[in-house]
């Protein structure tokens, strides 16, 4: 997303500076050059000579038949994530009907190589829908930590409700990953969405919280290589919160720009200097590759993470993926963002898309989507917060009142989807966004020049990043106080949008019944700290048959 722009960089792409240099890492000298600041941030191990599970299990993307188990095992101490070396190690898996292992569901073995960093998946069938499962791997005599997953329901179950927790922008070195802790605490989840920076490709110190790190990530330099996001994944997966949360309920995850480079499109991103930095297509692959390896993702296409997922007869979630296909974004100085031939999704995907939603018989139709498809302009805030908002929505200081990096820089993708909508009278389609370090609750209207008087296609509600800066972070006033500025002239510039905060931190909890789609919005009390407490903030809701957002107060 542009907002993790520095000034530095917002000044390039205007031309007043020369491309910065980056240190390129070779994969050949990954082991001696990371080693340390990996191994000093992995938990330590019982034994030298035995296999270990530092990076816990996680199970992902629910079937009502199966599950995807994943895990990675340190085979020997010098294995560590990125350096390709370590011996091939039998890992048997296990699943269970309960969580002492009496009652044994299925179970299975594998190989964990160097050539796969020592990671695993078991895409594990035959298992009943709707239903509570526990697992574990187990590596020369070894035991995983246990974990526990659940089925989706079966395809033509009528579904009294759904629960997901809502996640995005989880950087590292900008504060704790609170926010998994408290959604691995509910207990009441069936699944948890990530809709993308779950990690980010900065050097230490290039974005952290208002300037300071909160912990330092490995590699230090920006990730490039394989062996870079390897060991960038990897030491995301030590995070006690997030293997606590990985150990408690299944998630299902997209992937942004950073888990590539700030502002990623098919052929290169803001943040990579092609040639000093390789190339984009070697670096696109290497990211590519170390994210299917490390997340328990099922990709659909080989290479994309678009797919679709079915619970019950209550809801499906289509999943997008708007880093792959996507044209280049448009700058302040050219191009236009109605220009048809320019497209966020694809030709391919933008079809499956419409196709799905259009033969769709669930009551509801999720949309897991990584930027914000509500329009937005900017009204007339004054100097002083103009700047700051457009730097962290990465907009020309001068105001240019449109953010390319959204759907609002590929408008024809956007007319098209909302016109299949309004045309085949398909309801209830919410989107679940992140990326934008802001909190909204949005219609999405068909012409927003003239809502409220002409049609909602859709609703949409947008979470706020974990522990990325946001609008408060970044013009370094206490918190809350922008969003009391700014967030009346957004919404006066912008009819559709219920509220919008700009300023804390949190997660969201996403309720689902036949009657309403509900979001609960949660704020964390300090990013920066290991023990930071959660509230609710606020509730909105969209009933059935309404395409309209109102708000409730009543949080599920």
């Amino acid at each position: 997303m542009t907002s993790r722009i520095r000034s530095s960089e917002a000044l390039q792409r205007l031309g007043s500076l020369p491309p910065r240099r980056r240190t390129v890492v070779k994969a050949a000298a990954a082991t001696a050059v990371l080693a340390g600041p990996l191994a000093a941030a992995l938990p330590a191990r019982a034994a030298s000579d035995t296999p270990a599970f530092l990076h816990g299990v996680a199970s992902g993307d629910p079937l009502p038949d199966g599950i995807l188990l994943w895990t990675r095992v340190t085979p020997v101490p010098e294995a560590i994530p990125g350096s390709g070396t370590g011996p091939d190690t039998e890992v048997i898996w296990v699943v269970a009907r309960d969580k002492a292992f009496t009652d044994i569901a299925s179970r299975g073995s594998t190989t964990a190589t160097a050539a796969s960093d020592h990671t695993v998946k078991a895409d594990i069938r035959g298992l009943a829908p709707a239903t509570d499962y526990w697992f574990r791997f187990t590596a020369g005599g070894v035991d995983s930590p246990v974990a526990r997953t659940r089925t989706a329901p079966a395809a033509d179950a009528r579904v009294p409700g759904l629960r997901f927790g809502v996640v995005s922008c989880s950087n590292w070195e900008a504060g704790y990953f609170s926010a998994y802790r408290h959604l691995a605490a509910r207990n009441d989840l069936d699944a948890w969405l990530h809709l993308g920076d779950y990690i980010y490709e900065y050097k230490s110190g290039e974005y952290a919280a208002r300037g300071t790190v909160v912990r330092p990530h490995a590699p230090a330099n920006e990730t490039i290589t394989l062996a870079d996001y390897r060991m960038r994944h990897a030491e995301h997966k030590t995070d006690p919160d997030l293997q606590a949360l990985h150990h408690k309920a299944p998630v299902v995850a997209i992937w942004d720009d950073h888990e590539f480079a700030d502002n990623a499109w098919s052929g290169g991103a803001v943040n990579h200097t092609e040639g000093a930095e390789g190339t984009w297509t070697a670096r696109q692959a290497a990211a590519k590759q170390a994210y299917f390896e490390w997340m328990p993702v099922r990709p659909a296409l080989a290479g994309t993470t678009y797919r679709r997922l079915r619970f019950g007869r209550l809801a499906d979630l289509s999943l997008l993926d708007l880093r792959s296909f996507r044209s280049q974004q448009v700058s302040g100085a050219g191009g236009s963002v109605d220009d048809p031939n320019r497209t966020i999704t694809g030709r391919a995907q933008l079809d499956w898309l419409k196709a799905g939603l259009k033969s769709s018989d669930t009551t509801w139709r999720l949309i897991g989507n990584s930027v914000m498809i509500s329009p937005f302009v900017v009204g007339s805030l004054s100097a002083d917060l103009l700047k700051p908002l457009a730097k962290l929505l990465g907009l020309p200081q001068e105001g240019l009142a449109v953010n390319t990096d959204q759907w609002d820089g590929y408008t024809d993708d956007r007319r098209e989807l909302l016109s299949h909508l309004r045309s085949n009278a398909i309801g209830n389609t919410v989107f679940l966004t992140g990326d934008i370090h802001m909190a909204w609750a949005n219609d999405v209207p068909v012409d927003a020049g003239t809502y409220p008087l002409s049609a909602s296609a859709a609703t949409e509600f947008v979470v706020t990043s974990m522990t990325s800066d946001n609008l408060d972070d970044i013009v370094r006033v206490p918190e809350g106080t922008v969003s009391a500025v700014a967030a009346p002239v957004i919404r006066a510039a912008n009819r559709h949008v219920h509220w919008v905060d700009t300023d804390r931190h949190g997660y969201g909890v996403l309720d689902i019944t036949a009657e309403r789609a509900q979001m609960d919005y949660y704020v964390l009390s300090d990013r920066t700290h290991p023990n930071a407490t959660s509230s609710w903030e606020r509730s909105y809701r969209t009933r059935s048959g309404t395409q309209k957002v109102e708000r409730t107060y009543d949080p599920v």
